[in-house]
């Protein structure tokens, strides 16, 4: 458009100078050949022209300046419509991608939805999460607020879709701003973060950080847990990663809570609601598997009944609530003392036990449980006021020497420990 304008310029002033200037060059031929006074006039037309020409200058400057001012403007308008252009690209781009994420939150609800324990929801979560966001040297940690501890406990923490082992199980600095203000926490670089002290975090965790994305889990204004999101590369994430990320953590809060109902409901269904321990009903199942197990293995078992001596006196004197007492404080010492992984402790009913010791010969269950039984006497226990003992009998059987079926390995151990009742408790018998 400018360069049109400045031709139709240029033509106009051309056709001018050459209507002024063809005259007078007539003039001039005629003058020196017919009328030689006819100079005078010529000198005036002349100086008439070149005033004409000055002023046609002039104005030719003052055109050439609007043209300048119209192409820079032009330029400008130009530019601005570009960046507008990019800007819309860009919203478009994002829209699409939007489009994208809110199609795989339909899926990721899904997946969700599928899972029934907290374990199994937790480590979807931190698999699901990992797909939103291609970034494979960032960290996802999920982190759940114990509310029996009041701490903050991991989770599920997985890097590339692998399970990774994360240094500070009870959350960092970073989870426990979190936990104090409620509010989302993203951080382009930590090192340029003056809230947070890096020197320290070193100190906790000795993992590279330098970015990080962190959402806390929120159902009725009560933070359940914590998703977060770090990368040692500084820049990492954006704001619309974080957005993204509150979207996942909304979703994340109604699952977990889900979860744990559930697993609430299954506690309630297979657990003693005084002592916390297994129920008769789940070790029968579990005891069943077990002997499969070890008889696919060739492996010996070893199962205890135990027996409070003389309960009844319990309850008759101190009344049914320090009976009460007494069960949870021997639940407690029975998990603490047979801690090992696979042993399972029920309570099989009123003042008796039983324990399932994977994996241990029968010479060896007797001696665990006469430690036991020697440690529970000289255990002071105090009921209104009163420091008491109790004591213990105990009947020990194992698979497969003993019984080969659950039922006679449960009728076997019973029968030694009346055997232990029999001889005078505080004692252990085998069968």
């Amino acid at each position: 458009m400018i360069q049109k304008l400045k031709q139709q310029l240029s033509r106009y002033y051309l056709f001018f100078v050459v209507s002024l200037f063809v005259p007078l060059v007539f003039f001039f031929i005629y003058a020196s050949r017919y009328q030689t006074n006819f100079f005078a006039y010529l000198v005036i037309a002349f100086s008439i022209n070149i005033i004409i020409l000055v002023a046609f200058y002039r104005r030719l400057k003052r055109k050439k300046s609007q043209v300048k001012l119209q192409k820079e403007d032009f330029f400008e308008r130009a530019n601005m419509l570009k960046a507008d252009l990019e800007r819309e690209a860009q919203v478009i781009s994002a829209f699409r991608q939007k489009i994208i994420s809110y199609s795989q939150l339909k899926g990721f609800i899904e997946k969700l939805s599928g899972c029934l324990t907290l374990e199994d929801t937790a480590h979807t979560l931190c698999r699901e999460t990992g797909h939103f966001f291609d970034h494979g040297d960032s960290t996802i940690i999920l982190y759940i607020f114990d509310s029996n501890s009041g701490e903050l406990a991991i989770a599920s923490a997985e890097r590339n879709q692998r399970v990774v082992n994360i240094k500070s199980k009870l959350g960092d600095m970073f989870d426990r701003w979190i936990m104090k203000t409620q509010q989302p926490l993203y951080l382009e670089d930590t090192k340029s973060d003056f809230r947070f002290d890096m020197e320290k975090m070193q100190e906790e965790d000795l993992r590279p950080l330098r970015s990080l994305l962190s959402v806390p889990l929120v159902i009725q204004k009560k933070v359940i847990g914590i998703l977060r999101m770090d990368s040692p590369v500084p820049g990492r994430f954006n704001e619309e990663d974080l957005r993204l990320l509150q979207a996942i953590g909304d979703i994340a809060a109604v699952a977990i809570e889900n979860a744990e109902l559930y697993d609430k409901v299954e506690d309630m269904a297979i657990k003693d609601g005084l002592t916390g321990l297994y129920l008769r009903r789940y070790l029968l199942e579990r005891l069943g598997d077990e002997i499969n197990r070890h008889f696919r293995r060739e492996q010996e078992m070893s199962f205890v009944m135990i027996d409070i001596d003389h309960f009844k006196r319990y309850n008759d004197h101190f009344g049914h609530t320090a009976g009460d007492i007494v069960l949870k404080h021997l639940a407690v010492l029975m998990e603490k003392h047979f801690s090992a992984p696979g042993n399972l402790i029920c309570r099989y009913g009123g003042e008796e036990f039983c324990l399932t010791l994977p994996e241990c010969p029968k010479s060896e269950a007797v001696a665990q449980v006469q430690g036991f039984i020697e440690f529970v006497a000289g255990e002071d226990i105090i009921l209104r006021r009163e420091k008491t003992h109790i004591t213990l009998s105990a009947g020990v059987a194992s698979f497969p020497k003993d019984a080969k079926t659950k039922e006679e390995l449960i009728q076997k151990a019973d029968d030694a420990l009346y055997e232990a009742k029999r001889k005078g408790r505080n004692r252990v018998c085998v069968a």
